[in-house]
């Protein structure tokens, strides 16, 4: 959320009190006021350095005055000079404590210094000294938003809309209402700023509103509203997902295909379009695209558990699937997913060839994510399927035990355990496992759903995780 601006107090413009305090004849009087008002003219025109020098001139000629070290602490901010700024703006407060926008402002100057439990003192002083001031319930509402503490946000922001009632402020007002759970507040607050302004912002922020109230369709309707107004990134992701969420398959994939054709540099338009293809049964497209996906944002291990899903279908691209694996294990040295997934890419892919020098480094890479992650069930798993091919059955089935203490939900384990039973010729054990093996796989309807909130945690993952806006190609 972007930081308050420091605001100009209006009253600045009639009158200086530090007259009273530096007695001078009329005419210098009339000289100083005449060179304050330049520098409030200079300051809104954003002529800052000739601000500046009026307003030290000032304070040379008139020290002691909350109005000229308040104009001059707003200037120095303007011009990025925070620590300087500070100076003139805690001296203003000193002179005056009881003007709210002087500790408002000092408030703001704090925040931008990182000094975050001292900024909220002031902005809260500030709306203590006058409950009326709309600024002072605005800035203290978007300092909360600012340092993540939605909740506490609300009630200034719902006074600041009570006196004033304005767009931004309702607009992050609305935000806040969503993002604590109060979902038709939210709503409410947003169909009543689409009265005055309809904008792209807001028939997304909708989407995502009615979307938390199981109002699906309405929402596909808002994120499609939202991107036809303003298609960036974002709004076609938002769009697409939602999408996808809800198995509108090819409506998602014609409009992620769009958004990544506008925004080729953007991993998560990429992932989602690989997700689509994949949930889809395209295989060869899905794993085009999350290998994409990977080369634009290679530390981040999200496209690559479906990556991984993908290639296992399909193996034409193995080439490149591995050296995109083998790029993640070494960037990710001490991650036991990046180790697995490489061993598995290099067995898929190394299928056909009787090296033992391959199965030998899948062996050893297996056994470092085990290492890595004790609890990683699929390592072992996978483990035991190797010993298996090599006909090494008790190691085999050793692996596959404990595939099974980690995930008892696993209907292949207990069928790879039942064959490893056989071939060591422990019949009544390989049938015990086969029978839990069909008693699960009985389930597969569970499972089903499973892999549906599988895909959307994921896209919901990636929404949270938004990235910079792009510029389109």
């Amino acid at each position: 959320m972007r930081k308050p601006v420091l605001q100009l107090d209006l009253f600045l413009c009639i009158g200086l009190t530090f007259l009273a305090a530096n007695p001078a004849p009329a005419q210098n009087a009339s000289a100083l006021q005449n060179q304050f008002q330049a520098a409030v003219s200079d300051y809104n025109a954003g002529r800052l350095a000739k601000a500046a020098c009026e307003l030290e001139s000032l304070e040379r000629q008139a020290p002691g005055s909350p109005y000229v070290e308040e104009l001059l602490g707003m200037v120095l901010s303007a011009q990025l000079k925070d620590s300087d700024a500070h100076t003139h703006l805690q001296r203003a407060v000193q002179l005056n404590p009881g003007w709210a926008a002087a500790r408002a402002n000092l408030g703001v100057n704090l925040d931008k210094l990182g000094k975050s439990s001292l900024a909220e003192q002031e902005l809260k002083s500030a709306l203590a000294i006058d409950p009326a001031d709309y600024e002072a319930s605005q800035d203290l509402g978007q300092f909360y938003l600012a340092e993540g503490k939605v909740g506490e946000a609300i009630p200034p922001l719902e006074k600041a809309q009570t006196l004033h009632p304005s767009y931004r402020n309702g607009y992050n007002l609305a935000l806040a209402y969503s993002e604590t759970g109060h979902a038709q507040e939210a709503r409410r607050e947003i169909q009543q700023l689409l009265k005055t302004a309809n904008t792209a912002e807001l028939h997304n922020l909708l989407g995502e509103t009615n979307e938390k109230l199981g109002d699906f369709i309405a929402a596909a309707n808002e994120f499609q509203q939202a991107a036809h107004m303003a298609p960036t990134e974002p709004n076609l992701f938002d769009w697409g997902t939602e999408l996808l969420v809800h198995h509108a398959l090819p409506p998602a994939i014609e409009v992620l295909s769009e958004g990544a054709k506008r925004f080729p540099d953007s991993p998560r338009l990429m992932v989602g379009l690989g997700l689509a293809y994949y949930w889809q049964d395209k295989y060869d497209d899905a794993v085009a695209a999350l290998l994409r996906a990977a080369d634009l944002s290679p530390s981040d291990p999200r496209a690559y558990y479906f990556l991984s899903q993908a290639y296992d279908r399909s193996p034409s691209q193995a080439g490149e699937v591995i050296e995109c694996f083998h790029r993640y294990a070494q960037l990710k040295a001490h991650d036991a997913k990046a180790q697995f997934y490489y061993a598995m890419s290099l067995w898929k892919g190394k299928q056909t060839a009787s090296s033992g020098v391959v199965l030998g480094q899948i062996e050893v890479l297996m056994k470092n994510a085990i290492a890595l992650d004790p609890s990683l069930s699929q390592a072992y798993f996978q483990l035991g399927n190797l010993y298996s091919q090599q006909r090494k059955f008790a190691d085999a089935a050793r692996e596959y035990e404990q595939a099974i203490k980690l995930d008892p939900g696993s209907p292949a384990a207990y069928y790879r355990l039942g064959l490893a039973y056989n071939h060591l010729g422990r019949k009544s054990l390989a049938q015990k496992e086969f029978q839990i093996h069909q008693r699960l796989y009985n389930q597969h309807l569970a499972e089903t759903d499973k892999r549906g909130n599988e895909i959307r945690d994921f896209v919901y993952s990636l929404k949270s995780n938004s990235s910079q806006p792009q510029k389109p190609k």
